[in-house]
């Protein structure tokens, strides 16, 4: 739920900002783009040397460098920030943040920011059951800040209590977890199939295609941030997924993507069936090498399985089933045929006539047909922004 996030890590004055190291290095393994704004008392805390070992990026905590006298923009970096995370949160950050006091960077970001601002509060049991300081973090809940509750256990000054900071791994699940309750496809389990397939011929030959599988990873990728639970079957590729949450199937043949369609469908609320599966396989395998001759070679084929075909004749109804359909000639028509003889929801047709479509490149051009034979053309977009909109189709469905 963290990868590609722009994240600003808040780190105030308390023995707490300890954790934050472990924290930057939880943030950035979760793929995220992490910028450290500390106040001025957390330096006494951590160094920000440290910090910024750890985010590769340099630590702010003053609105002017004085050795380079560089201006540190709190108002790029609030609106740069797809989420805020304050931790430690100290009481007098907390007061701060609720009475719009900006006395220093952080909360000058923090006032700037448009986007949600998590909270960890760090203090000493009196400090965190004190009126003032609850009304305050209930003021700044009002506002719309999500709180991170603080543990119990024991703290700095020894007493036993509330108030300590939570622990970095319990804040990331915490904020993965609130970000994907919040997402169109939670609780959806979604496959995908991408790539092409490849028929031996003999141990080193095979029939295949130009498929570069981009098309159906940039799906899996978008579905997943999306909430959804992705299982990606793919054929031979060298794509990789960007959201670690993706669960990749490796296949080959027409055959096991089959086998592996059959073992995960029945599971599934949403199948996008992106993979360019052969239609023809060898009828027999050759065991050794086929040795060059002067005599021409004939290879008997037979049909593969038509796995959309399978899929669609047993689809329930709660099931959301999407094909592709890659043209040279009668595209439109051919497209509907499909979509009708395969039971499918609706159909991504593009056209190998159009430039920039189709195989091995960065974009794509599509229109999608529904199963009231309803239309929606696009333009050439690249993969991801064609992703994103047949994914679009599809929480829409989802929604209905």
């Amino acid at each position: 739920m963290l990868e590609g996030k722009n994240i600003v890590l808040g780190i105030c004055g308390s023995i707490a900002a300890y954790k934050s190291a472990t924290l930057v290095r939880l943030l950035v393994k979760a793929g995220a783009n992490v910028q450290v704004v500390m106040t001025p008392d957390a330096t006494n805390f951590i160094t920000p040397l440290t910090l910024s070992t750890l985010s590769k990026k340099p630590v702010y905590h003053e609105y002017f460098e004085a050795e380079t006298g560089q201006w540190n923009n709190h108002v790029e970096l609030g609106l740069w920030a797809n989420l805020i995370i304050i931790a430690p949160a100290s009481a007098n950050t907390i007061a701060k943040m609720a009475g719009g006091l900006c006395d220093n960077l952080l909360t000058a970001v923090y006032l700037s920011a448009k986007c949600p601002v998590y909270f960890a509060p760090a203090m000493d049991l009196d400090m965190w059951k004190h009126d003032t300081t609850m009304h305050n973090v209930s003021q700044l809940q009002t506002f719309g800040n999500i709180l991170i509750p603080p543990g119990s256990g024991e703290l700095a000054s020894g007493l036993q209590g509330e108030g300590r900071m939570a622990e970095p791994e319990e804040i990331v699940a915490f904020v993965s977890a609130d970000i994907k309750k919040k997402l169109p496809l939670v609780n959806k389990k979604a496959l995908v199939t991408a790539g092409p397939t490849y028929e031996a011929i003999d141990p080193v030959r095979f029939i295949g295609n130009h498929s570069s599988g981009k098309m159906g990873f940039a799906i899996a990728d978008t579905l997943a941030a999306l909430g959804a639970d992705v299982t990606l079957i793919s054929g031979p590729s060298s794509q990789k997924s960007k959201q670690r949450s993706v669960k990749r199937v490796d296949v080959t043949s027409a055959a096991e993507m089959l086998e592996q369609c059959r073992q995960y469908f029945t599971q599934t609320d949403i199948c996008v069936m992106s993979a360019a599966v052969a239609d023809y396989t060898p009828v027999t395998i050759a065991q050794q090498k086929i040795k060059k001759q002067d005599a021409g070679l004939s290879i008997d084929l037979k049909k593969t399985t038509d796995i959309l075909k399978e899929l669609g004749s047993v689809k329930r109804d709660n099931q959301l089933l999407v094909g592709f359909a890659l043209e040279t000639n009668d595209e439109e028509a051919n497209a509907i045929e499909k979509l009708k003889k395969k039971n499918l929801d609706f159909i991504v047709l593009n056209s190998l006539n159009d430039e920039g479509a189709g195989f091995k490149g960065d974009t794509n051009k599509i229109t999608l047909i529904d199963s009231q034979l309803q239309k929606t053309v696009f333009g050439l977009k690249s993969k991801d922004e064609v992703a994103r909109d047949i994914c679009l189709k599809i929480t829409e469905l989802v929604a209905l």
